[in-house]
């Protein structure tokens, strides 16, 4: 398939990347970010300049594609000011959606957020009605992230209407991978506090192999599914830190669950398997693991070998 991946230099647009040039499809990459003029390397990405909030840009770069994965955001809402977050993700997946209906292409993978149904950045208390949290959950966002990616998924909801376009909005939990988990993760391996997400998390390659499976299969009009690790990020179980942090306003636990995220949607509609956990980069007392440190020193993890595809 000829796939577009925006965003590609990100962590999760860079494995993404990665994993589809390795499954080999023809990849072009987008960004923000200026290419390299320079000798390109064997396994470089096409890579083209573009800023998807112009319907020009989004055009251009969406033309003559099989499918479109939009990774494309600003990540969070804290950083910015709250206009230009809302603005920029909002505006970027509406003109690369409309691109990709008004050319004809048959696929798009949206990245939405799990922050959808009002985790995270709420300048209000938020708690979900249920653990795990699934597709069903009632959506409150407060903040600009969460808004404009709930308004991306709408979008998507009437692309298909109007359309012969198909795809899937996919939800990821909190991206880990061997250059932030220890930072990310390995305080709670130490000592547990209070997480917005309920400890839930997504190692990047699990998820790009998810994106790759969005965007090959041929799933009818518009899915949103939840893309996290069957695990969370800590020794202890859900219930007990639950319990711990919230008291008799914690959320009830449902169906046995042992994590904050369920993904037996995207088990179901994808055939989505993780096989990886934080066990496999972080130790019991939340230190990179020798095999991981070494990967990322080296430049050889998939991250860094999809942003050197990109030219980055």
């Amino acid at each position: 398939m000829r796939i577009l991946v925006t965003g590609a230099r990100g962590k999760v647009g860079a494995a993404t990347v990665a994993t589809l040039v390795d499954a080999g499809h023809d990849v072009t990459a987008t960004d923000l970010g200026r290419p390299a003029f320079e000798a390109a390397g064997a396994e470089w990405a096409a890579y083209k300049q573009a800023d998807l909030t112009d319907a020009g840009d989004a055009y251009a770069i969406v033309r003559g594609q099989d499918a479109v994965v939009h990774a494309a955001a600003i990540p969070e809402p804290t950083q910015n000011p709250a206009h230009t977050v809302f603005r920029n993700n909002l505006m970027a997946t509406f003109n690369t959606l409309e691109a990709a209906v008004r050319w004809g292409v048959p696929r798009f993978v949206n990245l939405s957020s799990e922050t959808v149904p009002g985790f995270f950045f709420a300048e209000r208390r938020f708690l979900p009605d249920y653990l795990p949290v699934d597709e069903e959950h009632p959506v409150r966002p407060q903040d600009p992230y969460a808004t404009a990616k709930h308004f991306g998924e709408q979008l998507m909801d009437g692309a298909v209407r109007r359309s012969d376009i198909t795809g899937v909005s996919i939800r990821p939990s909190w991206v880990q991978w061997e250059g932030n988990i220890e930072q990310n993760l390995g305080p709670w391996m130490r000592e547990p506090t209070a997480s917005e997400g309920f400890w839930a998390y997504i190692d990047v390659y699990d998820l790009a192999g998810a994106i790759a499976l969005a965007a090959g299969a041929a799933t009818p009009g518009h899915e949103v599914v939840y893309i996290a690790s069957p695990d969370i990020a800590s020794h202890e179980s859900l219930a007990t830190l639950a319990e711990r942090f919230h008291g008799d306003a914690a959320p009830p636990i449902r169906h046995g669950g042992e994590t904050g995220i369920a993904i037996d949607k995207a088990r179901r509609v994808l055939g989505y398997d993780p096989q990886r956990s934080w066990r496999d980069y972080l130790d019991d007392d939340g230190r990179l693991r020798p095999a991981a440190r070494e990967r990322l020193e080296r430049g050889e993890t998939g991250v860094q070998r999809g942003r050197r595809m990109t030219g980055a």
